[in-house]
């Protein structure tokens, strides 16, 4: 595969991704019916196109699964309370969270400059509850909203510390076989509260499989082949695309626009992604 070939499949990952939350917005499905119909796909459609990911199963990787959907059932429910780019960016932060929990769990040494990026990170997470969105059609209850996107936060960095203990540590397949553990896992715990559907339409059944085929399965194919020939500080810019392109996409379908604090605490966030991302290629 050429250069370029890997770098569009990366960047096709992050579109796929950057879907979730105006698509979650998109139908009427509770959110326990949401994360669970998206994840139950998502697990299948992982399961067939990534055979390699069928190996490396242990209670490691179910762990490590637990806590992705954990994260998953967050962001889904998350999206349903507050704005499409509050979710996203407060679940970016879940760096600050790797940097304090790293050097206990894993004995990775705090490196210089690590203070300023938590201070970053911490600044940009204040700002979304310093002044609390208007409540929105698309987003109803934004304080509550935040505060569970902020906790997806902290399981979105357990699940990528996890990942990085599996791969220093297990078969490389091992990570992937967490994600459809993951996803199961997501499917089984939801889906008591998700049944029985009644008054669904047709546009709601398409918008699950659509996460699940499309803005899960799919994007994961595309990252995980693209992956193999794109250096990772590329692959981690072109990544960073997803929380920008998810909050532009809520905005042009559901016209959401967070208030002034909350675009500042983006910038925050997306700041010290970057220079995240910098400071791993330096």
């Amino acid at each position: 595969m050429s250069p370029v070939s890997s770098r569009l499949l990366v960047l096709s990952a992050a579109l796929l991704f950057s879907t979730g939350g105006a698509a979650i917005k998109a139908t009427a499905f509770s959110a326990w019916q949401v994360a669970s119909f998206r994840s139950g796909i998502a697990a299948i459609a992982l399961f067939l196109l990534l055979p390699a990911w069928r190996r490396g199963w242990s209670k490691r990787t179910l762990l490590v699964g637990f806590f992705y959907a954990v994260t998953l059932i967050l962001y889904v429910t998350a999206n349903k309370l507050t704005t499409a780019a509050n979710s996203i960016f407060l679940q970016a932060t879940a760096p600050l969270y790797v940097l304090l929990l790293a050097p206990r769990l894993l004995g990775e040494p705090l490196r210089r400059g690590d203070m300023l990026l938590a201070a970053l990170l911490v600044a940009g997470m204040t700002l979304f509850f310093v002044q609390v969105d208007p409540a929105l059609a698309t987003a109803p209850n934004p304080l509550q909203g935040n505060l569970i996107a902020a906790a997806s936060g902290v399981t979105w960095a357990l699940t990528l510390l996890g990942l990085r203990w599996l791969a220093g540590s297990e078969q490389p397949e091992s990570a992937g076989a967490a994600v459809i553990s993951g996803n199961a896992l997501a499917f089984l715990v939801c889906a008591p509260l998700a049944f029985p559907v009644s008054g669904s339409l047709p546009l709601d059944w398409a918008v699950v499989a659509y996460l699940g085929l499309f803005q899960i399965g799919l994007a994961y194919v595309a990252m995980t082949r693209g992956m193999r020939g794109t250096p990772a500080f590329e692959a981690s810019l072109l990544l960073l695309l997803e929380p920008v392109l998810n909050s532009i996409w809520a905005w042009l379908l559901h016209s959401e626009q967070p208030g002034t604090a909350s675009l500042l605490g983006c910038a925050l966030i997306l700041a010290a992604s970057l220079a995240t991302a910098f400071r791993v290629r330096a």
